[in-house]
């Protein structure tokens, strides 16, 4: 199974973006999957999170702003961010796992990780 993310870009603050997740090889269903970033020189931090019932969470830094989606039938996952500001700026990858135990940020719970794709928000 691969994940291959696509998106990224650079945006002016205020801006948006919208990020996807095509998970080759297996079913998007059968995963929880979350969005991750991480800033150059600092951890990987969990972004956002939806779980096989598509329930969903947030960090509170995106909180409002930014929405975690997937579509089944294109075995697909998404991210969209709204309100972009500099503070966005970081390296995105998807992430997933077979179980929804566990904490949804704590990135040692993921098996399969995707490339990333870069963002970065200009002031």
């Amino acid at each position: 199974v691969q994940l291959v993310e696509s998106g990224g870009g650079s945006v002016q603050s205020g801006g948006s973006l919208r990020l996807s997740c095509v998970v080759d090889g297996d079913a998007v269903s059968a995963y929880c999957l979350g969005w991750f970033r991480q800033p150059v020189g600092k951890e990987r931090e969990g972004v956002a999170f939806i779980d096989g019932n598509g329930d969903t969470t947030y960090a509170d830094s995106v909180q409002g702003r930014f929405t975690i989606s997937k579509d089944n039938a294109k075995n697909t996952l998404y991210l969209q961010m709204n309100s972009l500001n500099p503070n966005d700026t970081a390296m995105y990858y998807c992430a997933a796992r077979t179980s929804n135990d566990g904490l949804w940020y704590d990135r040692r719970q993921y098996t399969i990780w995707g490339q990333g794709t870069q963002v970065t928000v200009a002031s």
